[in-house]
């Protein structure tokens, strides 16, 4: 789980418009929560609980966002 901030709404909403891009390149889905300066994302594999090779590629994809 990572917190990202930002200056304002337009700018949370641009990150979460590029990260369900990535999301869905990679097939693989975070949970998103994201409002004014702010975005919550939370990567895991449920069908494991727990975290696999992909989250840690989709991570590493999202923070060079």
């Amino acid at each position: 789980e990572k917190n990202f901030k930002f200056n304002n709404y337009v700018e949370s909403e641009k990150f979460v418009m590029s990260v369900g891009k990535i999301a869905e390149t990679e097939g693989h889905h975070p949970d998103i929560i994201f409002g004014w300066g702010y975005a919550k994302i939370k990567i895991s594999t449920h069908a494991i609980k727990g975290l696999a090779e992909s989250d840690f590629v989709l991570a590493a994809k999202i923070d060079k966002i």
